[in-house]
């Protein structure tokens, strides 16, 4: 175990944090941790709120870390566990760390745009962020290995999209709007890896890309 801490620090930060914040909901609410409101209180997304309070914007990142219920939190634990491993050891700790965040709030914003009734949590939006950064690398490397692993996400991301039709309590703005950061983030971001064969400004153009994105779904959302 202290070997992952050392190598992966900001994967076991994470993984920390989301399961302290879940026993707490568990510890001080119990079986209604499930509920909305507890939710809501803990930092769940909830756009009709942010749009009438938008200095609640800090529910942009908060959702990230908040889980409902034991199977919900199990999942998005153990796919964090090995997906932030390969991740960290791709871009490093400093840009893993802004990959997830950043994945997540673009996620959490398409939620706010496009469901805003709805209370919404979960690492998935940072989660389908990674799966399609990932894939991007997989995509336009010379990897082989990476290519195998882009193709086997781009499989799970294309079947879980299609799952999301079929299951009212999964939100599907979040995921596609992590995948839409991964995206960007993964062709903005350098990793250890590879570097991606690109035009001048790819970089550069691809993370004002992702900030233009992120500031008009926001403004669209609050109009």
């Amino acid at each position: 175990m202290t070997h992952v801490v050392k190598k992966y620090p900001i994967t076991v930060f994470f993984l920390s944090l989301t399961s302290l914040v879940f026993l707490a909901m568990q510890l001080i609410y119990g079986q209604a941790a499930t509920r909305s409101q507890v939710i809501y209180q803990f930092g769940g997304m909830f756009g009709l709120a942010v749009k009438l309070m938008p200095n609640q914007m800090w529910r942009l990142i908060t959702p990230i870390f908040i889980h409902i219920g034991w199977g919900h939190f199990f999942v998005n634990a153990l796919t964090l566990y090995f997906v932030g491993q390969l991740a960290e050891s791709i871009w490093g700790s400093r840009r893993f760390l802004l990959l997830y965040i950043l994945s997540g709030i673009m996620g959490n914003a398409f939620t706010l745009w496009l469901t805003p009734e709805t209370v919404a949590a979960g690492a998935s939006t940072s989660l389908f962020g990674l799966f399609a950064a990932i894939m991007v690398l997989g995509t336009f490397g010379s990897n082989n290995a990476l290519k195998e692993l882009g193709k086997s996400y781009q499989t799970l991301i294309i079947v879980n999209l299609l799952l999301n039709l079929f299951m009212p309590n999964v939100s599907m703005a979040g995921h596609v709007g992590g995948i839409v950061g991964g995206v960007l983030l993964g062709l903005g971001f350098s990793n250890q890896l590879q570097e991606l064969p690109r035009f001048k400004y790819q970089k550069v153009m691809a993370l004002l890309v992702y900030a233009l994105v992120l500031m008009g779904i926001v403004i669209l959302s609050l109009l």
